[in-house]
């Protein structure tokens, strides 16, 4: 299916390379279904998305039982696969063969299966819609396949949400689903559950439950219905040590250690070292103005402030400093050089050494 074919179709081409998700959705919506889609990528979300809207509307309800069939990648070869995709469907105008997990197809890596699917991809069956979801992996983007793919079907790059991009990425969800979301809500979100999309549409679907009409969220609400408090959590961790707070700190980590299931160390220190490293490239940036400081620093323009609070109280020698204490608090949790000191001890000790 070259560039041509799919204009054809009505399926929008935003470059010969990939095509971004929503892209692909709004086409779906408008009932432009191309015979080839490969979805691949990092986040899962985006993948189902796409497939799953597909295995719910391709094909008419009625229709479903003779004409949709769901394959699972370690479960069937490529020929296997094909072989399914070359029949015409009963009765009905097309079929779907959605392949799941598409990452796990035992042959796909060899060359006499690629090939096979190479041919396929130059003469599709247009009664047949062919879905791979390829998760969490990438085709090697040096090989034929991927050339091929690339020119003659539907390819998606389900890339991870950038942290600095989140915040924006929360809010136009809710606005989506009918509702708002205030910026400092939509902050702690975005800090306490990070940018696995799964978790993050999950935790919100349980709480929109509550609330059948528009709604504009704050953090109360966050507090309330999703379990992250609004005074103890990552985000106000990272801003008392950014603003040097050494009472608020150290209140957060104690509740931290009291509740250690919601708030296991490795994703502190891994957001610590974030967020210092955030505070190293202000530093880097110098005297720009801050409109321009929250691009180069990979942050929403509306938490910009902080970190520049957060550089001054930090200057770029105790930075480095602070990469050792991190380092070294990671490897104690891993045993090394740790004695008999527990989880907890070393999450406080960490935040000692960072504030004094």
């Amino acid at each position: 299916m070259d560039c041509c074919h799919l204009l054809s179709l009505g399926v929008r081409v935003v470059s010969l390379m990939a095509l971004f998700p929503e892209v692909v959705l709004k086409d779906l919506k408008a009932n432009k279904i191309a015979p080839i889609y490969f979805l691949q990528g990092d986040e899962p979300y985006f993948i189902d998305q796409i497939s799953d809207y597909l295995e719910k509307n391709a094909i008419p309800e009625f229709e479903q039982g003779f004409n949709q069939m769901v394959l699972y990648g370690k479960e069937v070869s490529v020929s296997t696969i094909l072989s399914h995709a070359r029949k015409f469907p009963m009765m009905a105008d097309r079929q779907l063969i959605l392949v799941k997990e598409a990452q796990n197809i035992p042959d796909l890596g060899k060359e006499d299966a690629q090939k096979l699917l190479i041919g396929y991809l130059s003469n599709p069956l247009p009664s047949t819609i062919l879905v791979f979801a390829y998760k969490h992996k990438k085709l090697d983007g040096r090989s034929a396949l991927k050339k091929e793919i690339e020119k003659k079907a539907v390819f998606v790059e389900a890339e991870k949400i950038k942290d600095w991009k989140l915040n924006e990425w929360i809010e136009t969800y809710f606005n989506d689903l009918g509702h708002q979301i205030e910026t400092k809500a939509g902050q702690l979100l975005a800090d306490s559950i990070g940018n696995t999309l799964e978790v993050m549409t999950n935790e919100v679907g349980k709480m929109l439950i509550n609330f059948p009409e528009p709604t504009r969220f704050t953090v109360d609400h966050i507090s309330k219905y999703i379990g992250i408090h609004k005074d103890y959590n990552n985000f106000e961790l990272t801003k008392a040590i950014g603003y040097r707070d050494v009472i608020k700190a150290n209140l957060i980590v104690h509740y931290f250690i009291q509740n250690p299931k919601n708030h296991p160390v490795i994703p502190i220190f891994s957001l610590l070292y974030s967020y210092f490293s955030r505070i190293a490239l202000l530093h880097r940036a110098g005297s720009l103005p801050e409109s321009q400081l929250a691009a180069a620093i990979g942050v929403n323009p509306y938490g910009v402030k902080e970190y520049v609070i957060a550089a001054k109280n930090y200057k770029l020698g105790k930075v480095i400093d602070v990469f050792g204490y991190l380092k070294e608090a990671d490897l104690r949790f891993k045993g090394v050089d740790s004695g008999s000191m527990t989880e907890e001890e070393i999450l406080r000790e960490l935040v000692y050494k960072i504030l004094h």
